[in-house]
């Protein structure tokens, strides 16, 4: 491979793995071109990229770039699949399409943030729900304490102006 093909692909990989939130390494190891290409479109549905690597050329960018975690995962023939959004939607969708397709593409780990994941984690993370919900569900839980609070501190408020209330009354009938 010319020099200037294998600079224009490092230089590439560099920017994904400056941009990805979550890398996941897989080994693609029986899969036809044909399945590799289904696997890319379903992929891209959720925003993510998937992107058959040299190891040499992978392990150089991602050195170059500070994201050394992942160079332990590059081994034999691997695949990453780049997820730049939400994190739980790129293990989700990838454990979707090996459950749907009966495929074969085994998932050997991945790096989300400074975290390294093994298969369990990925299949962990794929179960959480989405991140709206779970702002969602944070958003509701810090709402519990203040309506209590809120509901606290309206009860004398309301009984002083019930008091009012009745004062007025009996001042207007005299």
């Amino acid at each position: 491979m010319p020099k200037e093909k294998k600079i224009s692909i490092v230089s590439g990989l560099k920017d994904k793995f400056s941009r990805a939130n979550i890398m996941l390494v897989t080994d693609y190891r029986g899969l036809s071109a044909k399945e590799i290409n289904e696997l890319r479109r379903h992929l891209d549905r959720s925003g993510v990229e998937y992107r058959v690597v040299k190891n040499t050329l992978a392990r150089l960018a991602a050195n170059q770039v500070g994201r050394k975690k992942v160079v332990s995962l590059l081994d034999g023939p691997v695949a990453i699949a780049f997820g730049y959004e939400d994190e739980v939607k790129l293990a989700r969708s990838l454990l979707e399409y090996i459950r749907d397709s009966g495929s074969i593409l085994q998932i050997k780990g991945g790096v989300m943030g400074d975290r390294v994941l093994d298969q369990k984690d990925v299949q962990t993370l794929a179960t959480l729900p989405a991140k709206e919900a779970l702002v969602s569900q944070l958003v509701g839980q810090m709402l519990t304490p203040l309506q209590s609070l809120h509901n606290i501190l309206i009860i004398p408020l309301r009984g002083i102006l019930v008091l009012l209330q009745a004062r007025m009354r009996q001042l207007e009938g005299g």
